[in-house]
């Protein structure tokens, strides 16, 4: 967002999801030693895996949306899970000393959250903390980027009137992110900027290159939440940056 610069690199592309987003209330406290020794309900395991990992009182509303996909090149069906705690972020905010100044940042903290699902060793992972603005849901996409057997992870969260895009990709069953950067910044601002993302095979790595265009944000309707809204975006023929990866870092990097 513009007055606050978020430092890193990014990614976009968006796939047919399989999805199912499910508001949790009315349920019993869970703890670890409580957690089902039958997986095969993943729905079911991911709420009591979920709730004592982040230790969820039973009087909690949230939101859980589980999305399959071929993470990692084996036969079996892995997820990413999304976890929204809303509901927590307003009760935190109302108990703190400014909470005038917690809803004008949009809520910001450690409310939204990804778990992995990895299909062959049928487990879930450790929660993975997206620091961002609760009142919008992490927002789940997937590509083939570094590889045509199983595709990566990208994550779009928001932060005040700017929006950033995680890419993820799943090394040694956990998901790791390799780059980040901007969807957009500056919303309501004289200062805007956007960008938009394609893939392309690379002459450096067998992953693909990630190929940043500089794109515009359309006109926004008067009296729009600006923290709230996503905008619509013209793409350029512009191109700001070619990344590649470089497998001794572990990320992508560019020559420019």
């Amino acid at each position: 967002m513009k007055t606050v610069k978020f430092i890193g690199f990014a990614f976009i592309f968006c796939a047919l999801l399989i999805s199912c987003e499910t508001t949790v209330d009315d349920r019993p406290t869970v703890s670890e030693d409580e957690l089902p020794e039958d997986k095969s309900d993943l729905n079911a395991y991911a709420k009591r895996h979920i709730e004592a990992q982040l230790q969820i009182p039973a009087i909690e509303k949230y939101t859980l949306t589980i999305l399959k996909e071929n993470l990692d090149g084996d036969d079996k069906k892995d997820a990413v899970i999304i976890v929204n705690r809303y509901e927590f972020a307003i009760n935190e905010a109302a108990k703190s000393n400014n909470p005038a100044k917690n809803a004008a940042i949009g809520f910001m903290g450690s409310y939204n959250y990804m778990f992995y699902f990895d299909g062959g060793l049928n487990m879930i992972s450790p929660a993975i903390n997206i620091p961002s603005s609760p009142i919008l849901p992490l927002q789940v996409s997937f590509a083939n980027i570094s590889s045509t057997l199983y595709k990566d992870i990208l994550i779009d969260f928001r932060i005040r009137n700017a929006s950033y895009k995680d890419f993820f990709t799943v090394i040694n069953h956990t998901p790791r992110r390799i780059f980040q950067w901007k969807n957009f910044d500056g919303l309501g601002t004289q200062e805007t900027e956007a960008y938009a993302f394609q893939f392309e095979n690379s002459e450096y790595a067998p992953q693909k290159d990630i190929l940043v265009y500089k794109a515009k944000i359309q006109a926004i309707a008067p009296g729009k939440d600006v923290n709230v809204i996503t905008p619509k975006l013209d793409i350029t023929n512009e191109l700001a940056y070619r990344f590649f990866y470089l497998a001794q870092e572990g990320k992508y990097v560019t020559k420019k």
